[in-house]
């Protein structure tokens, strides 16, 4: 059997996507928006040896594989109509036409060599460090090519279906500046800071004095000269450091924007009741974090994901998150779902890079563009599917006068 053929007889179809391969084969509708290209034997051992996301990034990292016109497309196509019923004796036939060689696999491309900091305790300090420094201390030059001015790589908020990226991503901190109730003279420690947008904006707009923690170097100091530039170090201080070394308490509000993903389930109380301590009575805490659709699934993100863009993540069910906040001091007050705003988003870096894509190469190289190309379009539709999710849940410490300082009804709009 010809090689896109077999992809198309495990495809089918509704995908909406031509294959094409090295033997000259092609199938599929021919005016398909997107079209996958087998440009080599290994396209085959890859997804043979390692079936899954793994098995096609590693093809399409290496440039055995290639996806042709809408990415994001061709990967709902794959994953909404690929036949999950194969029965053994098909798989059997597939195997026999491909050959026995489709059983070796190829070297594992180079971005997902094994990083000896793995071999830790998991969600030390010191793994931590060494996994984050593996996902953003890249380039800063290369995120801001993704990212746009506002440096912020977290699910914005769109006010209108129209509104740009900068606008939703602004909107983004000041939705949770309002749901802290931020007023001028408060004092706000920000978690995970990123480049400082979070921050920046607190400081500027509400006029708060805030602490930025990021476990990233480059972020840091990104985030310590915008600071510097603005002309707010006076209220505004960046540090690198992890979260747990911040020493000062407090604190009017606690915002933790795109951090739980990292701290995994065996330490969520810990990371819960440490924000709790940082807090004074009345305290808010807005958590703000990509999680699965329920508790039910493992923790541990898919194997594209783990081996080449955040080690060590740990995705949570939203019940899980409330729960442990109960657990551990907090009153939970608001909860919300913003999972097709984060589709949007993704939509939009995914823009930027293709925008930017001979710039972002020149920056980082041809493998990571590719990797990075592959994960913004796969993450959106698991979005787009409800496969993963983003969750607001904002929480109080309770003083001994059980007081929250809430109104009766939300007042932050949005």
């Amino acid at each position: 059997m010809r090689l896109a053929d077999t992809f198309q007889r495990l495809v089918g179809d509704g995908a909406g996507i031509r294959f094409t391969a090295y033997d000259g084969s092609s199938a599929g509708p021919a005016g398909a928006p997107s079209t996958m290209e087998i440009r080599s034997p290994d396209a085959m051992r890859y997804i043979a040896t390692a079936p899954g996301d793994l098995g096609l990034a590693r093809a399409f990292v290496s440039g055995a594989l290639e996806l042709h016109g809408d990415v994001h497309a061709a990967l709902k196509g794959l994953v909404r109509y690929s036949r999950q019923d194969v029965p053994w004796s098909e798989r059997v036939e597939i195997l026999r036409d491909l050959g026995p060689g489709v059983l070796r696999r190829p070297p594992v491309p180079p971005e997902e060599a094994p990083h000896p900091w793995r071999r830790g305790r998991r969600h030390s300090k010191e793994r931590d460090a060494a996994a984050i420094a593996h996902h953003y201390d890249v380039s800063n030059r290369f995120y801001e090519l993704i990212l746009g001015p506002s440096m912020a790589y977290t699910c914005a908020v769109y006010p209108r279906l129209d509104a740009t990226l900068e606008e939703a991503q602004a909107e983004k901190f000041d939705l949770v500046c309002r749901k802290l109730a931020l007023q001028p003279g408060m004092r706000l420690l920000d978690v995970g800071c990123g480049w400082g947008g979070m921050v920046r904006h607190a400081v500027e707009h509400y006029g708060v004095t805030a602490l930025g923690v990021t476990l990233s170097r480059r972020q840091a100091e990104w985030a310590q000269k915008a600071m510097a530039d603005a002309g707010i170090t006076h209220r505004a201080e960046i540090r690198f450091s992890d979260y747990r070394d911040v020493r000062e308490g407090g604190f009017d509000a606690v915002s933790s924007i795109g951090l739980t993903e990292h701290i995994g389930r065996r330490n969520l109380a810990g990371y819960l009741r440490f924000l709790h301590s940082r807090l004074r009575d009345g305290g808010r805490l807005l958590n703000h974090c990509i999680t699965r659709p329920d508790g039910l699934g493992r923790d541990r993100t898919g194997g594209f994901i783990d081996r080449y863009i955040f080690p060590d993540g740990e995705l949570l069910g939203p019940g899980v998150i409330v729960c442990a906040l109960h657990d551990n001091g907090f009153e939970v007050r608001h909860e919300e779902s913003l999972r097709e705003h984060y589709a949007m988003t993704l939509r939009d870096w995914g823009a930027n890079l293709d925008a930017h894509w001979d710039d972002a190469v020149a920056e980082v190289g041809l493998a990571k563009a590719r990797t990075w190309r592959l994960y913004l379009a796969a993450s959106r539709v698991g979005f787009d599917l409800n496969t993963i999710q983003l969750h607001q849940v904002l929480g109080v410490r309770l003083g001994p006068d059980k007081v929250s300082g809430l109104p009766l009804r939300p007042d932050w709009g949005g």
